[in-house]
């Protein structure tokens, strides 16, 4: 895979040509900052043992899907560090808008791409020591068979070849953007980053069902993000905000 755009912009650049999990990876070196520094990436377009959220798993035949894992270490304060993978996703859906002009692409809360209403992407963050890192698996040439479910999509069932090296190098700029400019202002409604995920959020505005801890489901409409980034759901009169849970989009009948 040559990425040479990806690699001016990348601290650290590696391209493997398989991994079990990218996040793994650049977790075993992510004590190493003199070699591995703020910005540090890892991409495959093989990956074999992929983790989502809540350990699932994610895996998806050679070459038809790109992980990329990227490190950062200059970090917003620890209690505004929740908008890091909100960040990632408004940064990722910048950068498949840029190649996918005609199409409607956000991000549903709080760390999926959709395009038309389909997943293209999801997003994984995981803390280390003094680091952040995120992790994002993208379907780039996956065949309409090859999905893993009815709701997904990929550039290739969209009818458009990849160009992987802009699409990483236009995410690794925007996303650098917006971590530091939360980092700089200390909360995302002052850095823009609050305005910038409220556009892109595809979940606001419509009816969800929120599955919550304890096998409790919170069914309302989303109506905004918080100033931390949870999402707020009205439901019987009363404004519930939710920092994690699955969410479901309800369809009308």
């Amino acid at each position: 895979m040559d990425l040479p755009v990806t690699r001016t912009v990348a601290s650290h650049l590696e391209v493997l040509s398989e991994a079990g999990s990218t996040n793994a990876v650049l977790n075993e070196h992510a004590s190493d900052a003199g070699v591995w520094p703020h910005l540090s990436v890892l991409v495959t377009d093989n990956q074999t043992a992929g983790r989502g959220r809540l350990d699932r798993s994610w895996i998806a035949p050679p070459g038809a899907s790109l992980a990329v894992s990227v490190l950062l270490r200059r970090l917003p304060a620890a209690d505004v560090r929740g908008w890091i993978p909100l960040a990632a996703g408004v940064a990722m859906a910048d950068a498949i808008a840029d190649q996918l002009p005609d199409h409607t692409v956000a991000v549903k809360w709080p760390n999926d791409i959709l395009v038309d209403g389909r997943k293209i992407c999801g997003i994984l963050a995981q803390a280390t020591a003094d680091a952040v890192i995120v992790g994002t698996g993208i379907n780039t040439a996956m065949t309409a068979a090859e999905l893993p479910v009815p709701s997904a999509t990929s550039f290739a069932v969209l009818g458009v070849e990849t160009d992987a090296d802009r699409l990483l190098a236009t995410y690794l700029r925007r996303l650098d953007v917006l971590v530091g400019g939360l980092t700089a202002a200390g909360d995302a409604v002052s850095s823009g980053l609050h305005s910038s995920a409220s556009e892109r959020c595809a979940t606001i505005g419509l009816d969800v069902a929120v599955s919550l801890p304890g096998g409790r489901t919170l069914v309302g409409e989303a109506t905004a993000l918080d100033a931390e980034g949870r999402l707020v759901v009205s439901s019987g009169g009363v404004q519930h905000t939710v920092s994690a849970g699955d969410v479901v989009h309800v369809r009308p009948a």
